[in-house]
This record gives C-alpha cells, structure tokens and sequence, in this order.
C-alpha cells in the first residue's frame, strides 16, 4: 500500500468514489420518494426510515474501521476460516440483531405517543427486525467487499472503505427495509 498521507492523495483516492456514490445516493432516495404514500400511511414507517439507514451505516462502519485497524496492524486476513474476521462477522450480525427489534419498539411507541400508531406493535417490530437481520449480512458483505477492493487497489481503507459501505448502506437500507414492509405489512 502507498503511504501517501497529504491532502492531494487522499483527494485523489477519495474523490472518484464519493462522486460514484453521490450518484447511487440519488437512486436511494428515488426509491424513498416511490413509497412516500406508504410512509405518510404509517407513521413508524416513516420513523423507522432514518434510524435504520443510520444503523445499518454504523453497523458496516464499525466493521469497516476494525478491519481497517487489522489491514494496517498486518493482521488481516480474508480467509473464512480466520477467528479475528469470523469474531467480527458474528458480533456485527449478533448486534444487529439485538438492536433492530428494539429500534422496532421504539418508532412503534415514538408514534402511538404522538400520531397514533397504524401498525401493531408485533409488526413494526418484524419489520425492524427481518429489515435488520438483511442489513446486517449484506453490510458485513460490502464492508467486506469494499475492504478487499482497498487491498487490491493498494488504496488506504481509512480514505475509502467507510464512504463506500455508508453511502451503500444508505441505500440498501431503504430498498430492503421497504422489501420488509411489502412482505410484512
């Protein structure tokens, strides 16, 4: 890996792929626009959507900075097989989840409190948490992806895997949370 770390560098590593992901943004946010008579239908829909591309972003950033830490320590290996990467895996896809259904209850109760809730408790809930249990592995895939391509790029993954597993993230948790609604709902 070049240890190029001045500002044209990193500029250069960075800036082709936040164009690239400025344009899948958009996309994103044509599938949010599709299912605006869903969201204004319910209202825990239309709390769930923020928080779960928030934390499906966290979630592949947080794996994305501990493989990034074990890609500068050496230690990073792409084997199935290795306990460090396998321990990271399972903890990002265990906190998934856990988190998921709890950020279910909380939209439910955040509207029953102030809009009146048009879902049932269960069904948020399931929402939250097969749209989470989805964005858990295909987060732990792009991370892992895009750590890769880093790699292979000889490109710094401090400069572009975090970028691109958020802004992929963003719009996987839009398409696959409402994939949870026309199935669930």
């Amino acid at each position: 890996m070049r240890r190029e770390w001045t500002v044209a560098a990193i500029t250069r590593a960075t800036l082709p792929v936040l164009l690239a992901l400025t344009v899948v943004e958009v996309g994103s946010g044509l599938v949010l626009g599709s299912f605006e008579a869903t969201l204004l239908r319910y209202p825990s829909l239309l709390v769930l959507v923020p928080v779960t591309v928030g934390t499906a972003g966290n979630l592949g950033s947080i794996l994305a900075s501990r493989l990034s830490t074990s890609f500068h320590l050496g230690t990073l290996s792409f084997d199935p097989r290795d306990d460090e990467l396998a321990g990271n895996t399972a903890a990002t896809v265990a906190l998934a989840l856990s988190l998921f259904p709890l950020v279910g209850a909380g939209a439910w109760a955040l509207t029953a409190l102030t809009a009146g809730a048009a879902l049932s408790l269960p069904t948020v809930v399931a929402v939250a948490f097969a749209s989470g249990a989805a964005l858990a592995v295909l987060a732990v895939a792009v991370t892992l992806a895009a750590t890769y391509a880093a790699y292979r790029f000889e490109l710094d993954p401090d400069d572009v895997v975090i970028p691109v597993v958020t802004n992929v993230c963003d719009v996987l948790g839009v398409v696959v949370l409402f994939a949870a609604v026309q199935v669930l709902v």
